[in-house]
């Protein structure tokens, strides 16, 4: 039977998920790799490290399936979004890539708003932030001229990979999008922005959909593994949207919560293209022509890992939480808003801080553990409540995701606080089956992504929605909203008065 393969680029590993025809997965294997931290705010990595991964993932693909070489027909990927790699004139890499989470180009982000004012919305309908790609563009100009001077060719993690399997250069629409160089509608680089910043478009590659193929696989490499058929490379696409496609969020009324270090609630919006003032992220999808948006919640699991290492070090995860169906909604009055490296999602505050709220002597442990879960889901319901007030969303369905779909009154929390019926994947494979399903779409597999996904994707039991639950989680919420206003006036206080 034939196979595709779905690379997923990670910040810590590549993934590779091999998938047969009927939508299993036959074999998956992973390569880990390491961050560089020259100083705080700083985060690099070697692209070397990449193509190392990626060969010892084919390597042990090859010797755990028998017919790996034999049967493979395509490849996809998944990346992380928003990093920068540089290559020069011989496309060798110039620098270790500046990734998504280096937060060193607040100054560069201020640039870019001086210099584009209003027109940044306009045309990439993002904020100016850190993560993405062109404040790191922008820093390296002003940094490093000499490497400035070298370059050539610009580059996302997942498309240096696709660079070094085909010798191509192509992004796709939902990676360019993450750039703040691409505009949104019009589906191509902007020019107006490029010119500003002084960067020739000639360095930028290629934007074509997920599903296209973007060359075959380098004839030398082919017979490296020894692949007998002739190996199709699809450009793949942006992590999120990879895992959107991988969890079928395929239509207006299926949301997607994915709780993982941060967390992320994600909407299919088709081809709409409602105004939501940078306050979400909106992109380009991996599906062709259409787009998602986004919130972002920075510290969700990881304000649960932070709370456990703190306050309950000696106890694992599942102990931690095993007493929080005995604690109430709502968790007696006690509220946590998740703050704890600030805010992305709906404040677009670095400053922010995270909070207890309410704190009386008849909270136990459990209240505490409960209150962090509820705090999370309702950082999360943020993002929904802006999509319905600004686009009139009603969701029927939302697929969780992550650490939040691992526990069953985390589920039965998210039903209540988001007032929708909550699935889980039977089997969660990540973005990796998203680019395993462009892949297989691109190859001609299907005709369409939803008969892809009719086909790849299952979902466990339906949690529905407790209207006592809802009724109180309502009020919780409404409380919930009102901590930020009044802890970013009291933090501003602290720091006139230092």
């Amino acid at each position: 039977m034939a196979y595709v393969l779905g690379i997923d680029l990670g910040t810590s590993s590549l993934k590779g998920l091999l998938v047969d025809q009927a939508g299993q997965v036959v074999a998956q294997a992973s390569a880990d790799y390491g961050l560089i931290h020259e100083k705080p705010g700083y985060s690099e990595q070697d692209p070397q490290e990449w193509l190392n991964a990626c060969d010892k993932v084919f390597n042990a693909l090859r010797k755990d399936v028998s017919d790996f070489t034999k049967e493979l027909e395509g490849i996809s990927f998944s990346g992380q979004m928003h990093s920068l790699v540089l290559l020069d004139e011989n496309s060798h890499v110039l620098r270790p890539a500046i990734l998504w989470n280096d937060t060193r180009t607040t100054a560069q982000c201020r640039r870019i708003e001086e210099v584009l004012g209003d027109k940044l919305l306009g045309i990439t309908r993002n904020l100016a932030l850190e993560g993405f790609t062109l404040p790191k563009i922008l820093w390296v100009q002003e940094h490093e001229p000499d490497i400035w001077r070298d370059v050539r060719q610009l580059m996302m993690p997942k498309d240096y990979l696709g660079y070094y399997l085909t010798g191509n250069y192509f992004t796709d629409f939902s990676d360019a999008a993450g750039t703040l160089l691409l505009d949104i509608e019009k589906g191509d680089w902007s020019v107006e922005i490029a010119e500003a910043f002084d960067i020739p478009l000639a360095y930028l590659p290629g934007v074509v959909a997920s599903s296209d193929c973007i060359g075959t696989l380098r004839k030398d490499i082919a017979n490296q593994y020894g692949f007998e058929k002739t190996v199709t490379v699809f450009a793949g696409g942006a992590d999120n949207a990879c895992a959107a496609v991988g969890a079928g969020i395929l239509s207006h009324d299926i949301g997607m919560a994915s709780i993982g270090t941060s967390g992320v609630f994600l909407s299919y919006e088709g081809q709409e293209t409602p105004d939501y003032q940078g306050k979400l992220h909106f992109f380009n999808h991996a599906l062709a022509g259409d787009y998602y948006s986004m919130g972002v919640t920075l510290a969700a699991g990881h304000s649960l890992n932070w709370f456990r290492d703190t306050f309950a070090k000696e106890m694992s995860f599942n102990d931690l939480l095993a007493p929080i169906s005995e604690i109430a909604p709502g968790s007696d009055g006690l509220l946590f808003t998740p703050y704890i490296v600030g805010e992305r999602t709906p404040h677009v505050d670095s400053q922010i801080r995270g909070s207890f709220i309410g704190i009386d002597t008849n909270h136990t442990l459990a209240h505490f553990t409960r209150a962090v879960l509820e705090g999370i889901t309702f950082s999360l319901k943020d993002s929904q409540q802006l999509m319905t007030d600004v686009a009139g969303k009603s969701f029927k369905r939302i697929v969780s995701v992550g650490g939040g779909a691992k526990n069953k009154d985390w589920l039965q929390m998210q039903a209540d606080i988001f007032n929708v019926e909550i699935v889980s994947l039977t089997a969660e494979q990540g973005p990796g089956l998203g680019a395993a399903m462009l892949a297989a779409l691109g190859s001609g597999w299907f005709k369409t992504i939803q008969e892809c996904a009719d086909t790849f994707v299952a979902y466990t039991d339906v949690v529905f929605p407790v209207d006592e639950n809802v009724s109180i989680y309502q009020q919780a919420y409404d409380q919930f909203r009102s901590i930020y206003p009044n802890v970013k006036r009291i933090t501003a206080s602290a720091k006139i008065a230092k």
